[in-house]
């Protein structure tokens, strides 16, 4: 049964994941969430600022450098959130930015064309005018799957533009920098014509403007991924994927925006002093699902350790120290984890579970969201980090055990037909019957070579 899985796994999924993951539009998509990992992070750090002063008083650290550190932060409060303002905050605009760079690229086409021209679509129709000033409330998360949309069409456009030749092309012996330059003039006219339909349109028809209707629509999806059964069985289906040998990046078009837009509305949240509405983001995969690696792999490392088989031993210390950091590639093909029917269990499904539980806890209340998206420290901190709360560290310390007793029994499975092999070997080398891999004719080769080893 197991044998017709996997051939209907490398049948139609593999190369349907393939596809995906070399499809230019998601590859730009997931290529430009992955760009916006450092303006999140400092969106975070200077998010939890404001709230450092109420915990120096609430503990009676009031006085000295900590004392000087929380009047510093009290008397510069608009310039300590003017980072988060122009990180989290202008997401959308940078990831418009991004996806027009690495589209356009894709196509061989000029690239700050491809910038200017999707940012100047993107402002066009997400801008709001308040009081004769401009709004910037949807150049944040609300704006971010309408920046990805425009991102592709604007570029969509500017390669139409070319193929139809609806360019001006000046003189060989103009410079190109200024050849560039005259070509985008018909395409900025028909590119900012589109939009400025959109704006048009939207607006008579819905009396809202692009971001808000594309929310709406999204919004069944996005908010799924508020249930943590429905994370669970995203999770399921990774792990799945992962057996098979594919990487789980192939989500990342979908999963990525989406806990962007999350981060990004708990950092909001956080900075109005309202309770955070969302657990799944990309600290919280990272640190939970992640932890020790896809699949919460540090449960057979440790059950290599304890080993009695020499091999599984030497596996398990090699792969020990890359787990702590969440790479388990040693323990996945050295054991093996991949395409090994014994492991099927534990990997898809304990490794679902386990690592959707701390994410069950956010929900039932016993762990704090989650307001920041660290880079990777290592397990155990990383999971503090994101919420700092001890209860992460005891979450993490669940998924260990769980891990541990649901790897054990399968992986005796295994190691009792390792020690029955090894026990055969060395029964074979005391008996002198051990099996020469060379013939008579490929030994007198070697002796003739006269080789010093």
């Amino acid at each position: 049964m197991f044998a017709k899985f996997e051939a209907f796994m490398n049948k139609y999924l593999m190369p349907i994941a393939h596809k995906v993951d070399k499809q230019p539009h998601l590859s730009s998509i997931k290529a430009a969430m992955v760009a916006m990992t450092p303006f999140t992070i400092m969106g975070s750090f200077f998010s939890i600022l404001p709230a450092l002063p109420n915990m120096f008083e609430e503990f009676g650290w009031t006085g000295g450098i900590l004392g000087s550190i929380s009047s510093f932060i009290t008397g510069n409060e608009e310039l300590l959130s003017l980072p988060v303002t122009l990180s989290i905050g202008m997401m959308s605009v940078y990831v418009v930015m991004c996806i027009a760079y690495h589209l356009g690229n894709h196509y061989k086409l000029y690239i700050p064309g491809c910038i200017t021209l999707s940012t100047f679509a993107f402002l066009f129709v997400a801008t709001e005018t308040v009081d004769g000033g401009i709004s910037v409330s949807n150049f944040g998360a609300k704006g971010l799957f309408c920046a990805m949309l425009v991102g592709m069409l604007a570029v969509e456009l500017y390669r139409f533009c070319k193929e139809k030749n609806l360019t001006v092309r000046l003189p060989e012996g103009v410079p190109d920098f200024v050849s560039k330059s005259f070509e985008l003039i018909p395409v900025t006219i028909i590119v900012g014509g589109t939009f400025i339909l959109i704006r048009w349109a939207s607006l008579q028809v819905f009396d809202v403007l692009p971001p808000q209707i594309i929310s709406q629509f999204l919004a069944p999806l996005v908010g799924s991924m508020d249930n943590p059964w429905a994370v669970l069985f995203l999770h399921f289906c990774i792990c799945t994927i992962f057996f098979f040998g594919i990487h789980s990046s192939v989500f990342g078009p979908i999963t990525r925006p989406i806990m962007g837009a999350y981060i990004a509305e708990n950092i909001a949240a956080n900075a109005a002093g309202q309770a955070l509405p969302h657990f799944y983001t990309a600290g919280t995969s990272s640190a939970f699902f992640g932890f020790t690696g896809a699949g919460i792999t540090m449960g057979l490392v440790i059950a290599c350790m304890l080993s009695k088989s020499q091999r599984y031993r030497k596996i398990g210390k090699v792969a020990f120290f890359p787990s702590l950091f969440g790479i388990n590639e040693p323990i996945l093909f050295g054991a093996p984890v991949i395409l090994n029917p014994i492991m099927f269990i534990p990997f898809v499904f304990g490794g679902a579970i386990i690592g959707t539980l701390p994410m069950f806890m956010m929900h039932w209340g016993i762990v704090d969201m989650p307001i920041f998206d660290p880079p990777y420290v290592g397990v155990f901190l990383e999971g503090f980090l994101t919420n700092g709360d001890y209860m992460s560290i005891f979450a993490n310390l669940i998924q260990l055990v769980l891990a541990v007793l649901i790897y054990l029994p399968f992986f005796k499975i295994m190691e009792r037909q390792e020690l029955r092999e090894e026990a055969a070997r060395l029964k074979a080398e005391k008996e002198g019957t051990t099996k020469n891999i060379f013939d008579e004719t490929d030994e007198a080769l070697l002796d003739d070579l006269d080789l010093d080893f």
